[in-house]
């Protein structure tokens, strides 16, 4: 039965972040890492940017292995109890822990159908399928008008492939940008050879001529050689709940990001936060949020005061355009255009 003074539940870039923050503060403490993942920590961000461009696998890892952590790969843990600090995971190991970090992350929506030929695109091995797929006049459609369906839109074009999105709001980010912007980018990813289709829902998809037959809900069908989806994520909260833990729209936290059990924090795309500037409660799913979030969780778990305030900073690729954001984004929100 593996004990640690800091034991750590999610194996992506706030688990690392986490581990650099504990080891800022403590640099003896045993600290263990369990993951569902076969990969130790890498970052995740250029899965759908850097490295279609030429930027080597190797770049991506985070080296959390050479921070005295015991990585426990391809495990997922299954039981927590908070009351007598025990971690159970799927192989029937039993870990004890003074301090705990859930940082369980979020999964992928998905579609009821099309199971095995679909990729909803999140991990390394997602990458690895796709690019082995993918190639000059290759045949995609991606479904979903976000982050990911843009970015992954994109990069496919990019490296020759032929590429059709599908979404059911009215232009690409739609929920996120002013109309007039969601507007351009659809005529911008015309422009750039990619299909858009907005108000468009898939609704069926079957093989089809060595390939796939993908249907929508107008009737227009797709033959293509691959499925990407990004539909949206939802935190993996069920390990908190079955514990008895508070949650909302994640894992409810305080500004130290502790939990409702003392010994129990969490961070990164499963943590709800409140934020000051914003005067609201929020969950957020991007890289500074996990990063930063992170370390500062770390180091509260490893007794150094590190109240988390940190306004949410945001960045993405669309082809040769980008952008960075601070705060809020919505649709919904007043906005004023200068463009």
């Amino acid at each position: 039965m593996p004990h640690y003074n800091y034991l750590i539940i999610g194996g992506g870039m706030t688990a690392d972040a986490a581990v650099q923050g504990i080891r800022a503060v403590d640099a003896k403490g045993t600290v263990g890492l369990i993951s569902s993942e076969s990969n130790p920590p890498y970052n995740r961000p250029p899965l759908s940017k850097g490295l279609w461009k030429g930027e080597p696998v190797e770049n991506i890892w985070r080296k959390t292995e050479t921070r005295g952590v015991e990585l426990h790969l391809g495990r997922e843990a299954k039981q927590l109890d908070a009351k007598n600090h025990q971690a159970t995971d799927d192989r029937g190991t039993i870990y004890t822990f003074d301090k705990l970090l859930l940082a369980t992350g979020a999964r992928v929506r998905k579609l009821p159908f099309g199971v095995e030929h679909i990729i909803y695109y999140r991990t390394l091995d997602d990458y690895h399928r796709l690019r082995a797929m993918a190639g000059e006049g290759k045949q995609f459609a991606v479904i979903g008008g976000g982050f990911i369906g843009w970015e992954v839109a994109a990069a496919l074009a990019m490296n020759g492939s032929k590429v059709s999105m599908l979404f059911p709001d009215e232009g690409i980010g739609a929920r996120l940008y002013p109309r007039e912007l969601s507007q351009f980018l659809n005529a911008f990813y015309r422009e750039k050879g990619v299909e858009v289709f907005p108000g468009e829902a898939a609704v069926a998809l079957q093989e089809s001529g060595g390939g796939l037959r993908l249907e929508a809900k107008s009737g227009r069908a797709f033959q293509v050689d691959g499925v990407v989806a990004g539909i949206g994520v939802q935190p993996n909260t069920e390990l908190a709940q079955a514990a008895g833990l508070k949650t909302g729209n994640g894992v409810a936290v305080n500004e130290n990001l502790q939990t409702s059990h003392a010994d129990i924090y969490a961070a990164g795309d499963v943590a709800e936060f409140a934020n000051p500037a914003l005067g609201r409660r929020l969950r957020v799913e991007h890289e500074d949020n996990a990063n930063t979030m992170g370390l500062a969780a770390g180091q509260n778990m490893a007794g150094q005061s590190a109240p988390y305030h940190h306004l949410p900073f945001f960045y993405t690729d669309l082809f040769d355009l980008g952008y960075e954001a601070v705060g809020d984004l919505d649709s919904r929100l007043e906005t004023y255009a200068d463009w």
